[in-house]
């Protein structure tokens, strides 16, 4: 029979457990200053240990020197002084007169399909099951005016939908109206046919006749921008072709846009500065604020006691004291730990504002592009202590409004080209723009070309990463440049 025996190990294990605190704090990084604001009002109607208190002074700010109180009071004599750039993003009063009541009026604005539907009505004679059609088929339609589907699948739609499916002819014949509705080029199913349904608007002569020509027969030509071969193929004078050329440039490739999506869209596209920074230039100093209308928190005072013990003597009333008291607890512990999230969000946020302004001082100075130093996520973790993944979160979808206007953070971050090179991206961006726009345009400058350019400024950078930066300067390759 085996003897058994009691023996001690000793093991080493290396484990990572994520702090719940340090998830929240990545999770409201992330959060823009609106959304924050949404988590901050839900958070109060959740938890009724939690109240908002009034603040009897200004947001927090950080002045680089002086409190946020000392400058507005020395730099603005009045509340009318104060630049519209900080009272936008402060206070939006309604008794204030720079306050636009309309601007959150209800859309009164059509969209597409509202606009092109009354069109149809009041300009044709559809009747009310061809109506129906016109409505699929406008609801086909891209945010620039082109159909985005065949004809035949749109009946199948309504074949479900509807309960019938419209014939070819009908659906042919429906389609040619919404086609012949304003703006011309609505309902086009591709550039070309968008283009041509333009140019059919228009009283025949030399001119229309030959673009007419070029964008049937010769587009691919024409989109290639071999002049010289479109010229020999038609046959016709430089001048006639330069004519027709000039004419197609003044269509309009998304006839949609125009009807736009009321006020409503716009306010969807609407973006709030996370960050605002004013700038005296008599004392060369900034004064960074956290834009919002985000309360200062506290603990309700009835939570804020511990629970008193009961002199009862029933068990049925202790226990429901002690549920009592149980809740309490944690609606204060709950209000408690989101206080102090919000608070290391706001010092969290400032500190990286704070370190990116201090690299960014000639820019923020400027306004110039080109003075905008390299900087990566790296630079300012070292500055601010915080790690890469926490200032990645915190800039990712942040805007801060300055005097010279409103700009991403993510825009400020550029990678150097070399070790020593303070040279920034947005630097090669300005002189490169800069080569293009006085090249000859009948003779554009190659992307081997534009990397001599650039190096006899002074910016050694491959070609590849010439092309690359021209791409994004929205340039196509030399050839499609080319012009009359």
């Amino acid at each position: 029979m085996a003897k058994e025996r009691l023996e001690q190990t000793q093991q080493l294990k290396l484990q990572q457990r994520i702090n719940p605190q340090h998830v929240a704090l990545g999770r409201v990084l992330e959060m823009s200053a609106p959304e924050f604001e949404e988590e901050v009002r839900r958070e109060l109607d959740d938890n009724p240990a939690l109240e908002a208190v009034d603040r009897s002074t200004s947001p927090e700010a950080d002045d680089f020197g002086e409190s946020a109180e000392q400058l507005q009071r020395a730099d603005y004599g009045s509340d009318d002084e104060v630049p519209f750039y900080r009272a936008e993003a402060r206070n939006r009063s309604a008794d204030d007169p720079r306050y636009d009541a309309a601007s959150f009026a209800a859309d009164d604005e059509e969209d597409m399909l509202g606009t092109l539907m009354e069109r149809l009505r009041s300009e044709t004679d559809l009747d009310s099951r061809q109506l129906l059609i016109a409505e699929y088929i406008i609801g086909n339609l891209d945010p620039n005016g082109y159909l985005t589907r065949p004809l035949p699948a749109i009946a199948g739609d309504m074949g479900v939908s509807e309960g019938f499916m419209p014939e070819d002819g009908e659906m042919r014949t429906v389609f040619e109206a919404v086609r012949g509705l304003d703006p011309a080029g609505i309902g086009a199913v591709d550039l070309r046919d968008c283009l041509l349904l333009q140019l059919d608007r228009k009283e025949a002569d030399t001119t229309v006749i030959t673009a007419r020509e070029i964008l049937r027969h010769y587009f691919d030509i024409f989109s290639r921008r071999h002049f010289d071969r479109l010229q020999n193929e038609l046959g016709i004078s430089r001048e006639n072709l330069s004519d027709a050329l000039d004419l197609i440039r003044t269509l309009n490739p998304k006839p949609g846009a125009v009807l736009g999506g009321g006020r409503g869209s716009d306010r969807t596209r609407h973006i709030s500065p996370d960050f605002v920074l004013d700038y005296d230039e008599v004392s060369d100093r900034f004064s960074l604020s956290l834009a919002g209308n985000v309360p200062e928190l506290a603990i309700e005072e009835s939570f804020r006691a511990d629970g008193r013990p009961d002199a009862s003597s029933n068990p049925e009333v202790q226990r429901r004291r002690r549920e009592a008291d149980e809740y309490v607890r944690r609606r204060r512990d709950s209000a408690a730990a989101f206080i102090a999230l919000a608070t290391m969000r706001s010092n969290t946020l400032m500190a990286i504002g704070r370190a990116i302004v201090d690299i960014q001082h000639r820019f923020f100075v400027t306004g110039d592009p080109a003075d905008i130093r390299p900087m990566i996520l790296k630079d300012v973790a070292e500055r601010t202590g915080l790690d890469i993944s926490a200032v990645s979160r915190a800039v990712s979808g942040k805007y801060i409004l300055t005097p010279h206007g409103m700009y991403a953070l993510k825009s400020l971050f550029n990678e150097r080209h070399g070790d020593d090179d303070d040279v920034s991206t947005p630097a090669i961006l300005k002189a490169l723009g800069e080569l293009i726009d006085g090249e000859d345009k009948n003779d554009p400058l190659s992307d081997r070309e534009l990397t001599e350019g650039l190096a006899a400024r002074g910016f050694d950078i491959a070609r590849r990463t010439v092309a690359k930066y021209r791409e994004r300067l929205g340039h196509p390759v030399a050839r499609l440049r080319k012009q009359l």
